[in-house]
């Protein structure tokens, strides 16, 4: 029987958006239904669990597409900087 172990990847940034420091949980898919997908989440200005997830196209990680508020939208470049540092860490 051979073992094989996936590393589990989470992790939480702070990142400035709507004016404001906010704090994004990352969460990778091992397995199932979504491998390779981040799971991303914040709250917004009234406490409002936000929940979206992000997939790699093209060398670059993207926001797969959903009804979104703009200040998440806007900053999909720092999410990509983010997911890759702590890939590469």
């Amino acid at each position: 029987m051979q073992l094989s172990f996936i590393k589990n990847i989470q992790f939480t940034k702070l990142i400035k958006a709507d004016g404001r420091l906010r704090e994004f949980n990352f969460r990778r898919y091992n397995s199932g239904a979504h491998p390779g997908i981040f799971s991303v989440n914040v709250v917004d200005n009234r406490d409002n669990r936000i929940l979206f997830e992000m997939q790699k196209e093209d060398a670059e990680w993207k926001i797969i597409k959903q009804q979104l508020p703009a200040w998440i939208l806007e900053n999909e470049v720092n999410f990509h900087e983010s997911i890759e540092e702590e890939l590469k860490g």
